[in-house]
């Protein structure tokens, strides 16, 4: 049994490890989101370069505990802004301050293993688009709800994280592959959501679409599912920012169906080696 030193006098052998993937699998079975987030927790501490199921399963857990929030927030800021008593106002207020603080010490726990686990540690291009994308999601994440310099502050690390991801996978992975298409239609939902830009939106996102399309026929069978899905996503997305860009205006509906890779069904986009 190969073993690896782990924190200051603990030591985690390569069976331990496995153990820990394992249950993170069992616990998104079970759907216990957060057993599954701690469990890969314990594998990112080992200060190690995660392999494509490690870091699928990393993802996946992190997307399950924070979206339900982010749907949560959404659900109570709608009824915030319609109601018009003061005294629920007071207790939807402070609803919505509960799950601001869950959202936030989500996005804070999972940024902290990025920058001092997980990023150091990361070689492959893959491994390093992958931990700067999720850096930029997360920030993205804490963008939605906070405001004045907290939101200022957010924003600029997420497009800080975004830009980096950007440039190492234009240089390192090709056009259809899941995690450089993952990456842009994110960031294309931040410059539309966060700050607001559609036009840069629409443009990004259309040449990750047409950059794909043009070697379409280069992308083997394993990651022609996940490519594709994708590339639909961006194409839904750019239908809806069009009108925008073109002066119509979006209903609350409309904007609901805007999509970036961590609101989807699907267990998770699978990279492939």
């Amino acid at each position: 049994i190969l073993v690896i030193p782990f924190g200051d006098s603990q030591i985690v052998s390569m069976t331990e490890r496995e153990d820990f993937v394992y249950k993170a699998k069992l616990a998104e079975q079970a759907d216990r989101c957060e057993e599954m987030v701690e469990a890969m927790k314990k594998v990112a501490l080992l200060n190690q370069e995660l392999q494509v199921e490690e870091r699928n399963l990393l993802s996946v857990g992190y997307k399950n505990v924070v979206g339900a929030r982010r749907a949560s927030w959404r659900i109570i800021s709608s009824i915030e802004r319609k109601e018009e008593s003061e005294k629920k106002l007071k207790v939807i207020t402070t609803y919505r301050l509960q799950i601001e603080k869950e959202l936030k010490d989500i996005c804070e726990d999972i940024l902290n293993i990025l920058s001092k686990n997980l990023i150091p540690c990361a070689v492959s291009p893959e491994s390093k688009v992958f931990c700067h994308k999720m850096k930029g999601d997360y920030y993205r994440y804490l963008a939605e709800f906070t405001s004045g310099n907290d939101r200022r502050e957010a924003a600029e690390n997420s497009l800080v994280a975004y830009k980096w991801a950007s440039d190492v996978a234009m240089t390192g992975l090709a056009p259809t592959h899941p995690i450089r298409l993952g990456l842009a239609l994110n960031f294309s939902v931040f410059y539309y959501e966060i700050l607001k830009a559609p036009d840069r939106a629409c443009r990004l996102a259309k040449a990750a679409f047409d950059d794909a399309i043009a070697e379409l026929d280069t992308l083997n069978e394993e990651s022609y599912k996940d490519s594709t899905l994708i590339m639909q996503l961006l194409r839904d997305n750019l239908t809806l920012w069009t009108s925008d860009v073109t002066g119509e205006v979006e209903t609350d509906e409309e904007k609901e169906q805007l999509q970036d890779i961590e609101d989807q069904d699907d267990p998770q986009v699978t990279e492939k080696t």
